[in-house]
């Protein structure tokens, strides 16, 4: 089992696109984020609402490792945790290069089974002009390259806080990658 580390947790009861840092955010079980707009059974992006609200919101937690801060500021973008509209910051995992359907053992008590991966849109331009060019991008076979973090579903709820450990639980092989959800 691979382990790492929650830096930071962040939350925001409104649609915005950066989501405050907290002192500990709660996972509820089949919902996501206690108190962010994110929280619920069906879809709560307000993209994903339009197109068809009764899908299942594969999209409850959404995660970023900070390794991708270290390299945006070498790009000469400053950003931090919460910025992106993460709730959960770690540090010491390739997110990005799990399966679908891996657990995250987070902290104590909360288990998220990850889904996919986050699909950044213009409003990251809107935030920091440029900044889409540094998290989404193409490979050498043109194929699409998304950094932006990856999303969840809360199998197990419980408290989260930056310092707690994260551990990752492979799924049985054959292991699919993620793609966007």
């Amino acid at each position: 089992m691979h382990s790492g580390s929650v830096i930071a947790v962040s939350r925001d009861s409104a649609h915005r696109f950066s989501k405050p840092n907290q002192d500990s955010i709660r996972l509820l079980a089949g919902l996501g984020v206690e108190g962010d707009a994110h929280l619920g059974v069906t879809v709560q992006h307000l993209s994903r609402i339009a197109k068809d609200p009764t899908q299942p919101n594969l999209r409850q937690v959404h995660l970023i490792h900070a390794e991708l801060f270290d390299d945006l500021r070498r790009a000469g973008y400053e950003v931090a945790p919460g910025d992106l509209g993460e709730n959960v910051t770690t540090r010491g995992l390739d997110l990005l290069g799990l399966p679908v359907g891996t657990l995250l053992h987070l902290g104590p008590d909360a288990v998220v089974e990850v889904t996919g991966l986050r699909n950044p849109c213009l409003q990251i331009d809107r935030f920091r002009s440029g900044l889409l060019k540094q998290v989404a991008g193409r490979d050498e076979s043109g194929a699409v390259v998304r950094k932006g973090g990856i999303m969840g579903v809360v199998l197990t709820g419980g408290e989260l806080r930056p310092g707690d450990a994260v551990t990752v639980e492979l799924p049985a092989t054959p292991h699919r990658p993620l793609e966007r959800v």
